[in-house]
């Protein structure tokens, strides 16, 4: 018995001190010395504080703020630890209830706003906690945020055209507007 457990023992302690101690410390050496900022949470700083993450959306609900995608966490919105779809299929009246829910919020925050609502601004990501909508619910919102701050709807509009990533090479993904990083621009205009 001892001639197997003595050489168990050793092998499991050795795997476990390469697979658990040394492997992760390899890579997240690597990773954050070949993309610091991303192993770092991709963290927005103003003023030396973070603000935020390029990578998780935040709940904005004032109207001289864009607003993001609604999120799917519970009980509070983007909350990372929760992140998960609703699950709701295209028939789900819950589903169909919350959407109706959302244009009509949008429109009461706009009322003359008459065009079509962009389906990014009612529905959930998969993962509930996108920071990006794209830029025709970005431009969608336009005339609100106008409004709200006193300012020339084409400024905003000029801002938003501004803030759009394009896709990576010209054609992988699609453009997008990260709301936290168009936000922090708005306020930088006062």
């Amino acid at each position: 018995m001892n001639a197997i457990l003595r050489p168990t023992l050793v092998l499991f302690t050795a795997l476990t001190l390469l697979t658990g101690v040394v492997y992760p410390l390899v890579v997240t050496g690597v990773g954050q010395a070949a993309f610091p900022k991303e192993a770092a949470g991709s963290l927005i700083l103003r003023d030396g504080k973070p603000v935020g993450s390029e990578l998780i959306g935040q709940n904005f609900s004032d109207p001289k703020h864009f607003w993001g995608r609604p999120s799917a966490t519970g009980p509070q919105p983007y909350n990372s630890a929760a992140s998960s779809g609703s699950n709701q299929g295209p028939l789900n009246p819950a589903l169909v209830e919350a959407v109706k829910g959302r244009i009509q919020a949008l429109r009461d925050a706009d009322p003359g706003n008459t065009a079509p609502v962009p389906v990014d601004l009612v529905t959930a990501s998969a993962s509930g906690l996108d920071p990006h909508i794209s830029p025709a619910a970005a431009q969608y919102q336009t005339s609100r945020v106008a409004k709200a701050r006193g300012l020339p709807q084409a400024q905003v509009a000029a801002l938003v055209q501004q803030q759009t990533e394009r896709p990576l090479a010209g054609f992988l993904g699609e453009a997008r507007v990260n709301v936290l990083v168009l936000n922090l621009a708005l306020e930088a205009l006062h």
